[in-house]
């Protein structure tokens, strides 16, 4: 699998609205899972709401997305990040780079789906999501 970089976008509540409003644009299928399928809401009213959707184009365009659980803050302006996904130490390499005067919010460790995944905050505030398959 090639390494990818796409957009990651965090909604409030809007995730599904979202994404089904970008398949109308641009097409493509939509996949998704909510957090009450992977048991990780905060709360009953997270069940519904979406953990992660992925939209994968005609033309190639990766679009990611997500609800934000509720009691975690909601920012506008910084509900975007840079996903890297793929395999290998090439995408661990890259975690570790953009971290070096950065702010490791998620550390680069397996995860419930059976990947790895990490994320973090580079110094020039840009936030950076990483997931290597398992």
């Amino acid at each position: 699998m090639a390494s990818r970089l796409n957009p990651y976008i965090q909604f409030d509540g809007d995730a599904r609205a979202a994404m089904e409003f970008y398949q109308g644009v641009f097409g493509g299928e939509v996949s998704s899972n909510t957090f009450k399928e992977f048991g990780t809401g905060h709360g009953p009213d997270d069940d519904d709401k979406l953990m992660h959707a992925q939209l994968e184009t005609p033309s190639g365009f990766t679009l990611m997305a997500a609800d934000t659980p509720q009691g975690m803050p909601y920012n506008p302006g910084e509900n975007i990040a840079i996903s890297l996904s793929g395999d290998g130490s090439e995408l661990r390499d890259y975690y570790q780079k953009l971290s070096d005067g950065g702010k490791v919010t998620v550390p680069l460790e397996k995860q419930m789906w059976g990947d790895e995944f990490g994320m973090l905050t580079d110094k020039f505030g840009i936030n950076w999501m990483v997931n290597i398959a398992g």
